[in-house]
């Protein structure tokens, strides 16, 4: 997903993104939405939340 579109989510839950990291965002997103804030933390590429939105920039990024 797009970081644009990272912020704008994270303005519709009244996260200031200015100055967070992509990561960051996500946790925050993540943790508002009432849900494990492990974005980027799947290094073996197993993740049991299957319908989660992250997934794929997930992996990517635990991957670096």
């Amino acid at each position: 997903m797009k970081m644009n579109e990272i912020k704008e989510i994270a303005k519709s839950h009244h996260i200031k993104p200015h100055g967070l990291s992509k990561t960051e965002l996500v946790r925050g997103i993540q943790r508002i939405e009432g849900n494990f804030d492990c974005f980027a933390t799947a290094s073996d590429k197993y993740c049991n939340q299957i319908q989660c939105i992250w997934r794929e920039d997930c992996f990517d990024l635990a991957n670096e």
